[in-house]
């Protein structure tokens, strides 16, 4: 009887751990975007323009779909678009600020994965406070 107890046990125990290394295999793309040396001070009227990179396994991805939505400071959306980073995993994000006013907006970007990896996808992003003066 304590025999059967411990192999059920140790079956248990095995059990869990295989569960545990199937759910981390499932979680293989996390990609993440990285801002390069983002400003953050413009005048309303700007046109921003934002370099960066998306950081998977820390090598540049490419094609990696990325979300950028420009927040006001009220909390509404002012430009929500997607990019797609390049051939060498960087990405450039323009838009112009000539409707805005001044204010701290948020900018946040958002990875997503291409699509034979959305199963697998952990949608990392990068937020940055802006100043429109």
């Amino acid at each position: 009887m304590l025999a059967s107890k411990k192999t059920y046990a140790v079956s248990f125990a095995l059990l869990l751990i295989l569960c545990g290394v199937i759910q981390n295999s499932f979680a293989t793309h996390i990609s993440k975007p990285v801002l390069i040396d983002p400003k953050t001070q413009y005048n309303v009227g700007d046109r921003v323009i934002l370099y960066g990179w998306v950081d998977y396994n820390e090598k540049p991805a490419p094609d990696v779909l990325l979300n950028f939505k420009l927040t006001r400071p009220k909390g509404t959306i002012a430009v929500y678009q997607s990019y797609p980073s390049d051939q060498e995993g960087h990405f450039e994000i323009k838009f112009d600020s000539k409707n805005d006013v001044p204010g701290t907006y948020q900018i946040t970007i958002t990875s997503h994965c291409l699509e034979i990896h959305r199963y697998a996808c952990t949608y990392k992003n990068q937020t940055l406070s802006i100043e429109f003066k």
